[in-house]
């Protein structure tokens, strides 16, 4: 996808030069967001598609600027992953097959995107988060 094609969004985003973090178990899902968080200057950190990966990702001391989260990576809770990034104040969005009512409502305040995910929307989600 082109940053023509991002409806309105540019180079000149919010998300230039930040490093956004992108927890995600299908592959191509994963493809499509990173390549269009990359397409606005994101640097991307990982993908991961499993929890212990993704833990060990956010515990390496890495700068994250934000994160994409995928709610269950092969059937396995990505909360703690959550719990970890709230505690150091990284701003964060879900990505999920499922809807809200299985999400913990600790997390109620946290932005949702159902899939199959509008990658843009996201992206200018992330982008209002960083400001």
């Amino acid at each position: 996808m082109s940053v023509s094609e991002l409806g309105g969004l540019s180079r000149q985003t919010p998300l230039k030069g930040r490093r956004i973090l992108v927890i995600e178990d299908e592959y191509f899902l994963a493809e499509d967001i990173c390549s269009v968080l990359r397409d606005l200057g994101a640097d991307i950190i990982g993908p991961a598609g499993e929890v212990g990966d993704a833990i060990g990702l956010v515990n390496s001391g890495e700068i994250i600027d934000a994160a994409v989260l995928d709610v269950n990576l092969k059937d396995v809770s990505i909360l703690p992953v959550a719990d970890r990034l709230r505690a150091r104040n990284i701003p964060f969005v879900f990505t999920t097959g499922y809807d809200r009512s299985a999400i913990d409502v600790r997390f109620k305040d946290i932005q949702l995107f159902e899939k199959p995910i509008n990658v843009n929307a996201m992206a200018r989600s992330l982008g209002k988060l960083i400001g």
